[in-house]
């Protein structure tokens, strides 16, 4: 067991299934960094950026951190993006009825990125009645726009790019959770203007883990159910609905307080 800091008189207890370090379980549970997921995972230190969606240098610093600690390559050209999904090291990304994809050259990415769009994408649907955009995925240095910054992540196959949707209550709901999952050092996003759309960095091991934890979590319980929440729902109706308490809910779920929104999932524990 160890402690790393990540912000300012700040500690957590790290546990990955990428690493052998393992966080026992009565100090896994003190560590609740936001109120919409669980944070157990990180894979290494990784500094605090603006968690603004705002970039910047220091932002392009971490991504490319990142690509470097996980001995990712810049592919050149297309014919080695297709060598690189024919070895398994890019997975193409295909879209489903929660996503689609507008003139993507090359549909590949990491495999944590193809994850990451399918969670999103679904929460995203439920949240907002509409398709995730994506605009983006892998591309080669060789085919990268001219307004595309020479430290650019996009040829590594880690970064995905979202449409900048023209529902504001759909841009405030993912960029809220674009918000959390950078707080929990998972990812680093960028709100970019010209064209507008939100450009998105994996941390493919860190946001492995996290998920993975979410899920050994949730595969733990098995008395409790799923609930995705529902524009007008609040702890009080979920609870009444499942016959359930509000504090057990919060227990549940790790809340602090009542805030929830719509597209967000809870473990409802058992009927009493």
């Amino acid at each position: 067991m160890r402690q790393i800091l990540v912000s300012v008189k700040t500690y957590v207890y790290i546990w990955s299934a990428m690493t052998k370090t393992v966080v026992t379980k009565s100090a896994a549970k003190r560590v609740f960094i936001c109120p919409l997921f669980l944070i157990l995972v990180v894979a290494w230190t990784i500094p605090v950026s603006s968690q603004s969606l705002r970039g910047s240098s220091k932002s392009l610093d971490l991504q490319n951190q990142v690509a470097e600690e996980h001995d990712f390559t810049y592919i050149d050209t297309p014919e080695r993006v297709r060598y690189f999904a024919s070895q398994g090291w890019l997975v193409r990304v295909s879209p489903t009825r929660n996503f689609q994809l507008h003139a993507v050259s090359f549909p590949f990415a990491r495999p944590e990125v193809a994850l990451f769009i399918e969670r999103l994408s679904r929460q995203y649907m439920v949240a907002c009645g509409e398709q995730l955009v994506i605009t983006s995925l892998t591309r080669p240095t060789e085919r990268q726009p001219r307004n595309a910054s020479d430290r650019s992540v996009h040829p590594t196959g880690m970064a995905v790019d979202l449409r900048y949707s023209g529902n504001q209550n759909c841009r405030a709901w993912l960029e809220r959770v674009l918000g959390e999952l950078e707080q929990a050092r998972v990812l680093e996003a960028t709100r970019e203007r010209y064209p507008p759309h939100y450009h998105v960095a994996i941390f493919p091991n860190q946001y492995a883990g996290y998920v993975e934890v979410l899920q050994r979590r949730t595969a733990s319980r098995s008395a409790e159910i799923s609930y995705t929440v529902r524009s007008g729902d609040s702890l009080w109706t979920i609870a009444r609905r499942h016959q359930t308490t509000v504090d057990d809910l919060r227990q549940a779920n790790g809340l602090r307080g009542s805030k929830i929104y719509a597209g967000q999932v809870l473990e409802v524990p058992a009927n009493h």
